[in-house]
């Protein structure tokens, strides 16, 4: 492992204790193998003023909600030193009266409340303390033979067993730097936990971490190896949908299913033993409460039902009842991580956030466990430590678990097409905002640009070529695992040619893009949505299906089509639980439908200014994209969960209609 230190950028923080701590944190987290996803910390002794203007020694540590790699100062609390270190020297101090207690020692009540490490950061004699959880070294530590090799790899180290982190382990290493001058030492390693270093200047401090890192690595190339399996295979993605479909019932909600099908997780995955293996548990403990202590593993034809699903919620169950105290209620049974024979790895979450941690921990696993093997086997963690740091409070608290922020599609993956402007575009909105990943299609390139942000993805399609539909809606499912909810919203309006007059290309454009291309895209999406959860197929319609006007023969005939689809879609798909039903707008004048030479020219059919035509409805109401769309995202909503087949209005009021 190389050093990143550079002098000439360390020089700016050279009177600036908490900038050098800033500058080197972020220098660790840097590079995943040493930190990931919030790991490791970090912290620097420094003195302050008080409100009142006395000088404080304090202690600067990271904050709970922090990352190393984009730390800033004030991710970094400070808490009164002494008296942090004087918490350590009691006997008992139970997880509830360390969180307040270092809360009560915190200088800004309103920072970040400190790492549940704050007590050992304060007790290590040296000013800048690094702690990170590296892969190479804990790699060594999960051996069956692991405090032998690292007491040879590391003999100026001091090297201590596993106990619980927080004020437990505070009092060890209290314990055993009494005994053991920590100054003699480069580090202390933690087995099965990670390292600390330490030093009165940042740089050392720094570089000791990449030494003890590095000297791990080429213990690891030379009585190893590093070379990992590879494969490449094709998947199916409606099995895909149905492992997703299996693993969002036993969570009660719904769950993504992003499927990694890089070559080392699908070698990985392929390997015979790894259903052996990949069970050992996690290469660090607090891996536990993101990934479950062992991955699910699925067949590489998963069977109806997916039974290693249900399999795995009954054994958790069991190693739940195992290793219980009264106290503890069950935490939800399903898997967060899946290997799939063949296919490779799944993270299961309720947001892509969410995913992305658990499969850069599953890469980081799969990895550790096939050089682990390969330089004397793999041995975790026992499975009562591991339960121990799953149900302990201070863990679960960083997943900042609670219901009260639930959002209506958290979870659930949804396709709007006509997604680049007006209609499309804010139902793309409004269905992120309420938590789903929401893919928006158009014609329009700049769809992607449009919509690469806040939980939404634009993606370019013809929706009159079927290959392009059938290709679109197969990415979705290889993003995100299943499908939920469909929009289909595409149209075009071409308005003032009287049946008479009529042209076959406004004609066949305009029912091949609002009717045959809306047929097509729900043909496509039906096989997925009936793997989904609560499933629902919206249909953009228009008030023209019950109260045409006159020079729009086409856009009329299409709406009514769609409608009638949307009706029959309703009875044909009840059986499968998906609700289809119909929205209505009209005069919705912020869409690319209503060009200002159209508006000016239905305004003047009826002899009316255009803002006159705007409000022509009994409501006096104009109507906008944005209220279409989180209409449509409520209708896709439990809200609506007893209700298909439905034609709702969102007109203000049409007296042709009504």
């Amino acid at each position: 492992m190389k050093s990143l230190w550079n002098d000439e950028a360390a020089a700016a923080f050279s009177d600036d204790d908490l900038g050098m701590r800033v500058y080197s944190s972020r220098l660790l987290g840097s590079d995943e193998n040493l930190v990931m996803h919030g790991g490791g910390n970090t912290s620097v002794k420094a003195t302050t003023n008080d409100f009142f203007g006395r000088t404080l020694k304090v202690l600067y540590v990271k904050g709970s909600g922090w990352d190393l790699e984009t730390i800033e100062k004030p991710g970094f609390p400070a808490i009164k030193l002494q008296e942090t270190q004087m918490l350590a020297e009691l006997e008992t101090l139970s997880d509830t009266d360390m969180t307040q207690q270092l809360r009560a020692l915190m200088l800004d009540p309103s920072a970040p409340s400190p790492s549940v490490e704050a007590i050992l950061h304060a007790i290590l004699p040296s000013k800048f303390i690094d702690h990170t959880h590296t892969d190479a070294i804990i790699t060594l530590s999960n051996n069956p033979q692991g405090k032998r090799i690292l007491e040879a790899v590391f003999p100026d180290c001091l090297i201590l067993p596993y106990v619980m982190p927080g004020f437990i382990l505070s009092r060890q290493v209290n314990e055993a730097i009494k005994q053991n001058d920590p100054n003699h030492y480069k580090g202390v390693i933690l087995m099965h936990h990670g390292v600390f270093t330490y030093s009165d200047e940042a740089k050392i401090a720094y570089e000791n971490m990449i030494e003890l890192v590095s000297r791990a690595e080429a213990y690891i190339t030379e009585n190893g190896t590093t070379r990992i399996a590879t494969a490449e295979h094709e998947v199916d993605l409606l099995d895909l949908a149905r492992i997703r479909n299996a693993v969002s019932l036993a969570r009660g909600e719904a769950q993504l299913g992003i499927l990694d099908q890089s070559p080392d997780a699908q070698g990985y995955s392929a390997l015979d033993t790894v259903a052996e293996i990949s069970s050992r548990g996690p290469i660090t403990p607090d891996h536990v409460i993101r990934t479950k202590r062992i991955p699910v593993v699925i067949g590489a034809k998963p069977a109806e039902g997916i039974p290693e699903i249900h399999q795995y919620v009954t054994d958790y169950k069991k190693y739940f009842e195992e290793n219980r105290t009264p106290q503890l209620q069950i935490l939800d049974p399903a898997p967060r991580v899946g290997i799939w024979r063949n296919a490779g790895s799944i993270a299961f979450g309720s947001s892509v956030k969410e995913c992305n941690i658990i499969s850069d921990i599953a890469r980081h696993t799969r990895q550790a466990v096939q050089i682990g093997e390969s330089v004397g086997g793999w041995q975790a963690l026992s499975e009562k430590d591991i339960f121990e740091l799953e149900y302990w409070v201070l863990e679960q608290a960083k997943l900042g678990k609670g219901s009260a922020s639930k959002k209506h599609h958290q979870g659930k993956v949804a396709i709007v097409t006509g997604a680049y402007s007006g209609i499309g575009k804010a139902t793309c909105e409004a269905l992120a905002a309420e938590g789903a990943v929401v893919v928006g299609l158009d014609i329009n390139s700049e769809v992607v640009s449009q919509l690469g942000r806040d939980g939404m993805r634009g993606l370019e399609c013809d929706l009159t070529d079927s290959k392009a539909i059938t290709s679109a809606v197969d990415h979705v499912i290889s993003l995100y695992g299943g499908l939920d909810i469909v929009v289909c919203n595409a149209g075009i309006f071409k308005a003032g040619e009287r049946i008479e007059e009529h042209t076959e290309l406004t004609w066949d454009q305009t029912l091949d893009i609002n009717l045959t291309a809306t047929q097509r895209f729900m043909t496509a999406t039906i096989p997925y949505l009936k793997l989904g959860i609560d499933p629902s197929i919206l249909i953009v319609g228009s008030r023209n299906y019950a109260a045409p006007g006159p020079g729009a023969a086409a856009y009329s005939v299409s709406k009514a089509g769609i409608t009638q689809l949307a009706r029959v879609a309703a009875l044909e798909l009840a059986a499968d639980g998906i609700r289809v039903n119909i929205v209505h707008p009209d005069a919705v004048f912020d869409t690319a439908l209503w060009t200002d030479e159209t508006l000016a020219s239905s305004a003047a059919r009826y002899d009316m200014s255009v803002e006159e035509y705007k409000t022509k409805n009994l409501l006096g109401k104009t109507i906008s994209a944005a209220n279409v769309g989180r209409l449509l995202s409520t209708v896709a909503s439990d809200i609506f969960t007893a209700t298909t087949g439905a034609q709702i209005p969102i007109d203000g009021g049409s007296d042709r209609v009504i």
